[in-house]
């Protein structure tokens, strides 16, 4: 059975795991539990080829405990099943079980809900491993029973070391050994490899491949950029990455930061990120945080999604650009963020009042008979176009304040009329 070359690489002691220094470093809580063979239940939380499942392999070593590696993708209640028994045959020999749950995330409520009796009564320690945020994705009960670990994508640095090993190790073929990898080249697959232990050796496998199809005289960049064919950067459109990085979007533009603003943007796309969506969260940024402090700042964002819908990839991501440099420079205002959701609170936590009558239209003779928009003042025939005194509000609730402008931009000339306007309102 074939087994790739990431697999067989695998580090078979904590001294040779590669990363992860703020869990694993000397006298860090985990390790002690680890090397003292103290076993409890939890969550590996990090992205591809971080070490989740090496990690799981070690520490079931090290306890001496039956491993089950289990992948949520294919598994279902019946293989927990199956699972506990194995584990409760276990038990008979003294025995304790680790089941390993790749993906875990991917379980849904019913099969998270099967796992919990055996790990609250100890007839398994549950390892679960996944890229998504735990907190959204696995059931409150089985985060309590367990504890989570976050693990961190690899350094170049610590690449460079499982590279170095692995053309070490008796799993690469000295014909591979004797050529010379330059820096240059070794940089070009950390950087290709993207903070993935495994695509990097992935890769390397790939080249050693190549070799048993057609000798090389030299191992080159241009020999590389063949292998590496297609530089798939991090970005899952529905997973972690992918809101990690909007947010960071989103609070670049917030922060007035342009620089980052675009380095964020280009990330995602250079990730594969649909520029339409991109376009939508830039029209909403432009609404909820520069709001009336710039006007033009919705109008740009609006015009940068034309733009995308126009002249699509990549042509019209240079729209996007100039939007959230824009937006990012544009005095920030959330006075109609806040308002709206005040309002919107107060609406859905209150009766349904009617409208005040002086309020209603009466485009009949009956309507006007019972009082529809008697004493309604129109405003245009108002001195200064301005009806003072005049309520809008539901009787029940009198004038009420929702709507506060910030001394940014044109809101603090919004601000100045509005309190120019309530002023007179009171006098009258």
């Amino acid at each position: 059975m074939f087994e790739p070359l990431a697999a067989r690489l695998r580090p078979q002691t904590l001294d040779q795991f590669v990363g992860q220094s703020h869990l694993l470093g000397k006298n860090s809580p985990l390790r002690l539990c680890i090397e003292n063979g103290q076993l409890h239940s939890m969550i590996f939380w990090g992205p591809p080829g971080s070490g989740k499942t090496t990690l799981g392999e070690l520490i079931a070593k090290y306890s001496k405990a039956h491993f089950i590696h289990m992948s949520a993708v294919m598994a279902g209640v019946k293989d927990i099943r199956l699972a506990v028994e194995k584990a409760k045959t276990q038990l008979e020999k003294n025995k304790n079980t680790i089941l390993f749950i790749d993906e875990i995330h991917r379980f849904n409520k019913a099969q998270q809900d099967a796992l919990l009796p055996y790990v609250e009564d100890g007839t398994l320690f549950l390892i679960g491993a996944t890229t998504e945020n735990p907190s959204f994705e696995v059931i409150n009960a089985l985060l309590s029973r367990c504890r989570i670990y976050v693990l961190k994508a690899l350094s170049q640095e610590e690449l460079k070391i499982i590279f170095i090993n692995a053309l070490d190790s008796n799993e690469v073929p000295s014909k591979l050994k004797q050529f010379h990898f330059t820096e240059e080249i070794v940089d070009r697959l950390v950087l290709a490899a993207d903070g993935d232990a495994r695509r990097l050796l992935n890769i390397l496998e790939i080249l050693i491949q190549r070799l048993t199809v057609r000798p090389i005289k030299q191992i080159s960049l241009k020999l590389i950029e063949q292998i590496i064919a297609q530089d798939y950067r991090k970005f899952d459109k529905k997973g972690e990455l992918f809101y990690e990085q909007i947010s960071a979007l989103h609070k670049s533009v917030r922060g007035s930061n342009p620089d980052a603003a675009l380095y964020w943007l280009c990330r995602m796309l250079d990730g594969g990120c649909d520029p339409i969506y991109i376009a939508r969260r830039v029209v909403r940024m432009a609404s909820e945080d520069i709001g009336n402090a710039d006007p033009r700042g919705l109008n740009v964002a609006l015009n940068a999604w034309d733009m995308v819908e126009r002249l699509g990839y990549p042509e019209g991501n240079l729209g996007l650009a100039q939007a959230v440099v824009y937006l990012a420079c544009a005095p920030k205002s959330i006075s109609v963020y806040e308002a709206f959701n005040k309002v919107m609170e107060d609406v859905q936590n209150q009766p349904s009042y009617a409208v005040p009558i002086h309020l209603r239209n009466a485009p009949t003779p009956f309507m006007r008979d019972i009082g529809f928009g008697k004493e309604y003042r129109y405003d245009p025939y108002e001195p200064g176009g301005f009806a003072k005194g005049q309520t809008y509000f539901p009787d029940e609730l009198g004038e009420k304040h929702y709507y506060f402008p910030k001394d940014a931009g044109l809101e603090s000339k919004i601000k100045e009329k509005l309190a120019q306007l309530r002023e007179l309102s009171e006098k009258s």
